[in-house]
């Protein structure tokens, strides 16, 4: 009987010992903590590279490649590429990999076995009591958590790659903005030039009795409307380039970077995208990730079905010892008695978490269908006003002009109706540079609406050319 005590505790103890080696033997870390499958995807997607600065040299590393691309005039892709270097709101995401990673680590760990001594005396009796317990119900519940664990951890890379292409959407969007307000700035500089000169013309008239009062004062409310409009220009220009600071992550020197004089032309026709639906389907992150919620709830709901009479499952190994008796040696297994709690509450929430789920991702479909047809048509909108304004507006009035001016060096109009001719001309040129923003900030919408959730600007008129006035003449 002794024998058999022995071999029985060295069995257990043996098979304690496998489960230990294999299951923490399974469990490793990732050897880029889960940033490949993020770095891969911002290749495929946005053709740029991706670098997550984990230590001191990394972070040098980055910010001499910062350096350069700072060092020129940025490209909007440049642009972009420093956001995804630099960013470090960025980089803060990336530490999620890392936290996630360590759950999925531990979920894949057999947790450490406990150790219990008791010493009990009675008269000149010591009785001497050890223990080495295990938690069963983790060790038999583990096939089932690892995989929970794992597609956790597939979640925050897919919601990781979302906020890479979200910062890579607003800051491309943000760019544009800025080159579009510094090129605002630039024409309402000129404005402002032209009405000082129309003013201090008509002061002159005025004084030597060639003016009258009332042109005089159009002449003068002409040139205070023209430095309102710039000074709103310059308020404008200032927040577009803070806001492309923050996403750069610029500060210090890096603040001093330069843009292009003026935005890129318009292209020579638009996409035409008749499956865009189906396109975004395929292929949008948050579409995908509403989607394998609902999958990893609905397995977890196969968990608490599994697990719904096992609250409380312990194995333990007994040694008990006294001077005045042989050794005890044993097993002891503990449970928990489902007297009145069957588990039946734990498995209908699961149920109405998992409709919950399913449902969710039908709404996430809907509202990325609306969504992408949304981006799609703003951005068929916008390139058609931007082409009105290239091919129609701004040559018309571009043939006024030339008229004009043929009439005043021929002495048939003098120089202030030439200026009023110039004036009107204001609101047509303003309207073309916002339009040509406008639709590339549509471009970019629309980029992220195919690929994820989108921000989508409001739509923005010429505010700024609508009070430049028309013909003050």
């Amino acid at each position: 009987m002794k024998r058999a005590t022995i071999v029985d505790r060295r069995a257990a103890r043996a098979c304690l010992a496998a489960a230990s080696l294999v299951l923490s033997g399974c469990a490793s870390f990732s050897p880029d903590g889960g940033f490949g499958p993020v770095q891969q995807a911002a290749k495929e997607r946005l053709g740029k590279e991706l670098a997550w600065a984990r230590s001191d040299p990394a972070r040098e590393a980055l910010q001499q490649r910062v350096a350069e691309l700072l060092a020129k005039p940025l490209s909007a892709d440049d642009a972009v590429q420093v956001a995804l270097l630099n960013n470090r709101g960025l980089q803060a995401a990336f530490f999620e990999l890392g936290i996630s990673d360590a759950d999925r680590v531990q979920a894949g760990r057999l947790a450490n076995p406990g150790f219990s001594f008791g010493r009990l005396r009675r008269g000149a009796e010591v009785e001497l009591e050890r223990g080495l317990h295990l938690n069963l119900a983790r060790l038999l519940a583990m096939p089932m958590v690892n995989p929970m664990e794992r597609r956790r951890f597939e979640q925050t890379q897919r919601q990781t790659v979302a906020q890479v292409l979200d910062v890579a959407s607003e800051t491309r969007k943000a760019y544009f903005m800025a080159v579009g307000a510094d090129e605002t700035v630039r024409y309402m500089r000129q404005v402002q030039d032209a009405a000082e000169a129309g003013a201090e013309l008509g002061r002159r008239m005025a004084a030597v009795g060639n003016w009258n009062k009332l042109n005089q004062a159009r002449e003068q409310s002409f040139y205070a409307d023209a430095a309102l409009n710039l000074a709103r220009a310059v308020q404008a220009q200032t927040s577009a380039r803070e806001k492309l600071t923050q996403l750069l992550g610029a500060w210090g020197e890096q603040t001093a970077f330069t843009l292009p004089e003026r935005l890129p032309d318009l292209p020579q026709n638009p996409q035409d995208l008749p499956d865009v639906e189906q396109v975004a389907m395929q292929q949008r992150l948050d579409v995908q990730a509403a989607r394998w919620g609902a999958e990893q709830t609905a397995k977890n709901l196969g968990l608490t079905r599994t697990t719904r009479f096992v609250n409380v499952l312990e194995l333990g190994l007994v040694n008990s010892r006294s001077n005045e008796a042989p050794t005890q040696r044993g097993y002891e297994i503990g449970f928990e008695l489902p007297l009145f709690d069957w588990g039946g509450a734990r498995v209908a929430k699961a149920e109405a978490i998992y409709m919950q789920a399913v449902e969710r991702a039908a709404q996430t479909a809907i509202e990325a269908r609306s969504e992408v047809r949304e981006a799609y048509l703003g951005y068929r909108n916008r390139y058609d006003i931007a082409r009105h304004y290239r091919d129609e507006i701004v040559p018309l009035k571009k043939r006024i002009s030339d008229e004009n001016l043929l009439r005043y060096n021929g002495m048939l109009i003098g120089v202030f109706e030439l200026l009023a001719d110039a004036r009107s001309q204001i609101a047509s040129v303003n309207g073309a540079i916002e339009a040509l923003r406008d639709f590339w900030v549509a471009q970019a919408d629309l980029d992220m609406a195919l690929i994820g959730k989108p921000r989508m600007a409001a739509a923005t008129g010429p505010a700024l050319a609508a009070e430049a006035g028309g013909p003050a003449h």
